[in-house]
């Protein structure tokens, strides 16, 4: 009886773990992705639209604060806000003079996440052009990741720094063989509908060659376009057409492996998108009240780390209450309609949201108004086109959520969700067993 027993165990668990292995998810990441963009007909995603027929979607989803990629993208992939896993902001906050560099490496996350869980129970990954991702343990990675200019005035290396970045050694020159042809630099500018096209490519050959239990790709144009244009434009309205095909692409490759029925689809945003007028430079009140000193960085006593639509002080000292109060009262101070230009977030306000802990407070900016990192010139000036960063309590900077395919149920709208949320709802579907977040699993999507 006990023989039979363990026989029955033993079959149960390999039964378990051949679901799990067999169970294939995509993570299809559209930069700048808006609700309306699959909703409204007229922006054109066809594909989506078609495929979201067969699946579910949300109306919205909250983000982070700020809202911005980097922190963004590591909350969907750990269910965790970036108080807890650690990337606060896409560039870190850098008082002594600005680098240019990004948050661009995996190390920089404190916990676990979707890669490294899934690592450790044996299964395959990969990653293309995920935010934050440089040495990080998927399986097949080609993380985004640039080399910054030798010199002032030259453009940034972005194809040498994939090329000898991506793991295994190697990778990047087999989906040139196989997928993309050569790249040169031109294919990584964000300024051609190309660039998606090429991450497509690469999303599409490691399905059909690999097979992996998870593949996240970052598609990045939209986002570039509402950059230069705001929430609307012809450059917009063309990415939008772009990745949906870059979405059908993928798609067609997961059935040319023959694992569609047992691939589920994630199409999701990382933020919303609003349109600028006015541009905030709050280091300007710094620098004229002696806080801040552009020229001798080494004397600074407070910084303000501007994230678009959100800008955060950061004190030398943090137990520094004086020049905390003083900044305080540089801030009361301003005329009430400069004032109502943004609010004032607690450290209190910034504990219940999950931002960064060692910021004293924040600025969230008013629909219209973005801030800068300017020392110089006025403390109001133009500005144009659109951004993003904003405290994440009003429509138009949610983001979107679309899924469909194995194991999602059909016809389900989700009035509100979170980004927190897509974690606990990818380990379900591949029985990872993720540790608990700050997210919920959406019970009602699922089949």
């Amino acid at each position: 009886m006990k023989k039979f027993l363990f026989g029955i165990c033993t079959l149960l668990l390999c039964q378990s773990t051949l679901t799990a292995q067999e169970s294939h998810v995509v993570l299809i990441s559209i930069d700048g992705l808006r609700p309306e963009f699959y909703k409204d007909p007229s922006w054109n995603m066809v594909h989506l639209r078609q495929a979201m027929e067969s699946g579910s979607y949300a109306d919205g989803v909250d983000g982070v604060f700020p809202t911005v990629t980097y922190p963004s993208h590591t909350t969907m992939i750990s269910g965790v806000k970036p108080l807890k896993h650690g990337v606060y902001y896409n560039t870190p906050s850098e008082p002594l003079g600005v680098t240019g560099n990004w948050l661009w490496k995996y190390e920089n996350i404190k916990v676990p996440t979707l890669f490294s869980v899934a690592k450790e129970k044996g299964l395959k990954t990969a990653a293309v052009f995920w935010p934050v991702s440089v040495g990080g343990p998927a399986t097949y990675n080609i993380p985004e990741y640039w080399y910054l200019p030798k010199e002032k005035g030259q453009d940034r290396v972005m194809s040498k720094a994939l090329q000898e970045n991506a793991t295994p050694p190697g990778l990047y020159e087999e989906v040139e063989q196989h997928a993309t042809g050569k790249m040169e630099e031109l294919d990584f500018n964000g300024d051609y509908l190309g660039m998606d096209e090429n991450l497509a490519r690469m999303s599409c050959y490691l399905i059909r060659q690999y097979k992996p239990a998870l593949l996240a790709v970052h598609l990045v144009t939209v986002d570039h376009f509402e950059h230069e244009q705001g929430r609307d434009g012809d450059k917009v309205r063309a990415a939008i057409a772009g990745v949906d095909r870059a979405v059908k692409s993928i798609r067609e490759a997961v059935q040319k492996a023959g694992i569609a029925d047992k691939t589920t689809f994630i199409i999701v945003g990382d933020h919303g998108f609003v349109d600028i007028h006015t541009n905030i430079a709050p280091n300007v009140l710094l620098v004229k009240a002696g806080l801040y000193d552009p020229k001798k960085t080494e004397n600074w006593k407070a910084y303000f780390h501007q994230s678009g639509g959100a800008s955060f002080l950061q004190l030398k000292d943090k137990n520094d209450k004086q020049t905390k109060e003083k900044v305080l009262q540089l801030l009361t101070s301003l005329p009430a309609a400069q004032q109502k230009m943004f609010t004032i977030k607690t450290r209190e306000e910034m504990d219940a949201i999950g931002a960064d802990g060692s910021a004293t407070l924040a600025l969230a900016a008013k629909q219209g108004y973005a801030f800068s990192g300017a020392t110089e010139g006025e403390f109001i000036r133009a500005g144009k086109g659109g951004t993003h960063g904003f405290y994440p309590d009003f429509k138009e900077i949610q983001t979107g959520f679309v899924a469909f395919g194995y194991g999602i149920k059909k016809g389900v709208v989700i009035p509100q969700m979170g980004l927190v949320d897509i974690a606990p709802l990818i380990s379900k579907l591949l029985n990872l067993n993720m540790p608990a977040g700050d997210g919920v699993l959406l019970e009602g999507l699922l089949k």
